[in-house]
């Protein structure tokens, strides 16, 4: 293969020693220096519906007057601020200026419950706390006299942060700006209803983990980004919010994670630079081929010898003759007739999936990485791309395979500049996350080939036993399901086959696709003769997936559940600690 020279944090070197000291600068001094090279490129734009757009130059004076204001509540080195809300500008502006202050800032679900967000606020030791509309007065009355503010991130209500006084730097105590290695933010992830579990990233963890997975992927000051999930999660964190920043990029902030509605962003923005989940990939893709299909065999079977033709070429020549191919008949219907990479990541995705997208002549890839890691650790380059691969390890990154068995799949474990700094306030539960040696245990399974790619067979916790003594990965098999539209989600899980041998065997939980199989009725309000079409049709599914795999792995119990499954801000089905019986 022929190896990448990508060293897009050379840039770096024109600004050290004036802009900053050492080897990364901090959040606030990367914000400076990009304004400083494209003070007048779009920076955070939205769409209400009219595009309304600040340019890197407004946002950086947003940013600077909002943590004058803080720093005058005595907001600074040490102090935690919380932010909660819906993507928006506000929200970028927000968490900025905590960091420009010199404060830490904690970022926090906006979908969970009010409560769950208050035991977050606490468990962030919060001083101050940006709350988005709908939540502001549920907030406000739990929180009021005890923070030192609590301001909004919408127009029109009192505290609105756009609207907040500051004094003059002169008249302000000295700033105390943080340093690299001084902690940036505290990201929640499971555990909200009990004692929350806050992963701390440093502004060396942020910024170098930004620039070196540009390493794998060439990002440009021209790009759209599409911030579509939500902010607080780390994946769009870094890969949308930050990596654009780091390039002088734009991104634009999704409102609704509904598929017309993406579909309308996509249009007006001309998004160049699109990252999702499975989820959204998988929803996008299967419309697509539907209406392919209902066009009729002659242009499904056309379509079909088109698009193996197209990845052919691709792949062997890196040509990429898919834009022109399909541009009118099929990019314009999914508007990505303007995108040049789509990236999935918080979940793997089915390799049919990833292959079709590159087939129409998307540069289509994924990464991988968790929370604790900032959170990207591998990225498929796009010039060498493995549709069976999360990624190859990014430049600056050791990862290396923990006690692997005969076919090379242990536990992954992780070394690098973006590994956190730990739990806050969990010392026991830091030095379990490391092995004795300083990597990061990262709870999945994998293996790595000759060229550092990664691949991905599961999470340890969720392995199941056999009877037989195989060990089977569910997130393998799930993503066998990934382009049945009738199959809304999908848990597969061991269930006790003997308690004397704790064998396994392997159950599939499937909640059907209500849109399409109900007409717009609940399932509860279906009659009998209907349920047991839909469930026989779940059955006829699973034994379309069954053969095509091992026998070891074949799912031997089916449930067809008429309630969704609770799923994650990232659309991610909550695996239940317990199994099913």
């Amino acid at each position: 293969m022929k190896t990448l020279d990508r060293k897009p944090w050379k840039i770096l070197d024109d600004y050290r020693g004036t802009a900053f000291e050492g080897e990364w600068p901090t959040l606030p001094e990367l914000f400076a220096i990009t304004m400083s090279r494209f003070p007048d490129r779009p920076c955070f734009t939205v769409y209400e519906p009219d595009r309304v757009s600040l340019s890197y130059r407004e946002a950086r004076d947003k940013v600077v007057h909002v943590a004058r204001h803080l720093r005058s509540l005595g907001v600074g080195s040490g102090s935690k601020v919380a932010v909660t809300g819906k993507n928006s500008p506000e929200w970028a502006v927000a968490y900025l200026a905590v960091l420009e202050a010199g404060a830490v800032v904690v970022p926090i679900d906006y979908e969970i419950s009010v409560k769950e967000i208050d035991n977050l606020v606490r468990a962030g030791d919060a001083e101050v706390l940006f709350v988005g509309e709908e939540k502001a007065d549920e907030l406000s009355s739990l929180w009021k006299g005890k923070l030192k503010a609590i301001y909004s991130l919408s127009a029109g209500r009192p505290g609105y942060i756009y609207d907040l006084p500051a004094p003059a730097e002169k008249d302000l105590p000295p700033l105390v700006p943080a340093r690299p290695e001084d902690l940036a933010a505290i990201l929640f992830t499971s555990g909200t209803t009990g004692v929350p579990k806050g992963v701390m990233l440093s502004h060396r963890n942020f910024v170098s983990d930004s620039f070196l997975a540009q390493g794998n992927l060439t990002i440009l000051p021209t790009d759209v980004f599409y911030a579509l999930l939500p902010l607080h999660h780390s994946y769009t964190m870094l890969a949308v919010f930050i990596e654009s920043i780091t390039v002088g990029a734009e991104v634009v902030f999704g409102k609704r994670m509904a598929i017309k509605q993406i579909l309308k962003d996509l249009k007006e923005a001309k998004v160049t630079m699109f990252l999702g989940v499975p989820m959204i990939f998988n929803k996008l893709m299967a419309g697509m081929l539907k209406g392919i299909k209902e066009k009729g065999p002659l242009v499904s079977g056309l379509v079909a010898f088109l698009m193996t033709l197209s990845g052919f070429i691709k792949k062997v020549f890196k040509k990429n003759p898919g834009k022109a191919l399909f541009g009118s008949l099929v990019l314009d219907k999914i508007s990505l007739r303007t995108n040049r990479i789509c990236i999935s990541g918080g979940g793997p995705l089915a390799a049919s999936v990833f292959r079709k997208y590159n087939q129409l002549g998307i540069d289509f890839v994924q990464g991988y990485g968790l929370t604790e890691t900032s959170p990207i650790v591998a990225l498929n380059p796009i010039e060498h791309y493995k549709v069976e691969s999360v990624g190859k390890v990014i430049p600056g990154t050791q990862m290396r395979i923990l006690e692997p068995n005969a076919e090379g799949i242990g536990e992954i474990a992780i070394k690098g500049p973006m590994v956190m700094m730990g739990y806050y306030k969990m010392p026991e539960e830091t030095k379990a996350a490391f092995t004795p040696d300083g990597w990061l245990k990262t709870g999945d399974l994998g293996y790595l080939d000759d060229e550092d790619y990664l691949y991905l067979t599961g999470r340890a916790k969720n392995m199941i036993v056999t009877e037989g003594g195989k060990n089977v990965y569910p997130e393998e098999i799930e993503n066998r399901f990934q382009l049945f539209d009738e199959v809304e989600q999908v848990l597969v899980c061991g269930y006790e086959l003997d308690a004397a041998t704790k064998s396994e065997g392997i159950e599939a939980r499937l909640y059907p696709n209500q849109d399409l199989f109900l007409k717009g009725e609940g399932v509860d309000k279906l009659g009998g003769h209907a349920w047991a079409a839909i469930e026989a049709r779940m059955r006829e599914v699973v034994d379309e997936v069954n053969l095509k795999l091992l026998p070891y792995q074949r799912i031997t119990k089916v449930t067809v559940l008429k309630e969704a499954l609770e799923m994650t801000t990232t659309k991610k089905v909550k695996r239940f600690a317990a199994k099913a019986t």
